[in-house]
């Protein structure tokens, strides 16, 4: 993203976020991307218990007021409200502590520089960071200035379900042009 995008980015967050809690939602991400008539708006929202088209469609509704009164990118736009979708990035405390005991995935950078990705169930969350239990038995803690990047991470079920996959939320989106 842009760095002026990310400026107006955080504006739009600041002014909708109000209206999306008044729906019992989180606002988790906002991008916005392109330039003149090929400009999308892309608000990523979730709540504890997932999302549903109904409140997709509510916080849908709920944006668009505040935008056309505020911080909505210039020109045309298209809107589009999201879910995280099954596999969700983990940016902040509370989205560790949302995904205690699923699997992810984290990127890591140390104080000398040097990367690595960690895999395995989500042990613990604090303030401080994050404790990821890997399948070889051990058991590595993050500092969250360590995280680069994090997701939790979808595994089919095959064998409990006859072939098909756990029951996890479906990603959900719309998309309106302004």
């Amino acid at each position: 993203m842009r760095e002026g995008a990310v400026g107006r980015a955080e504006e739009i967050s600041d002014a909708v976020a109000p209206a999306l809690g008044a729906l019992g939602l989180e606002l988790v991400g906002v991008e916005l991307r392109g330039q003149g008539k090929g400009q999308v708006l892309r608000l990523v929202i979730d709540r504890d218990g997932g999302i549903d088209l109904d409140a997709i469609a509510a916080a849908s509704q709920a944006v668009s007021p505040v935008l056309d009164q505020g911080p909505a990118p210039s020109g045309p736009y298209a809107l589009e409200v999201s879910s995280p979708g099954l596999e969700r990035p983990l940016r902040t405390p509370a989205h560790f502590l949302r995904a205690l005991g699923a699997t992810v995935t984290v990127k890591t950078r140390d104080d000398e520089g040097a990367a690595r990705r960690v895999r395995g169930v989500l042990a613990s969350a604090d303030d401080d960071g994050i404790t990821v239990d890997p399948a070889d038995g051990s058991s590595v803690h993050l500092r969250y200035d360590e995280v680069r990047q994090a997701r939790t991470v979808f595994e089919w079920d095959t064998a409990s379900k006859g072939g098909r996959g756990t029951k996890q939320t479906a990603a959900a989106t719309t998309s309106e042009t302004r």
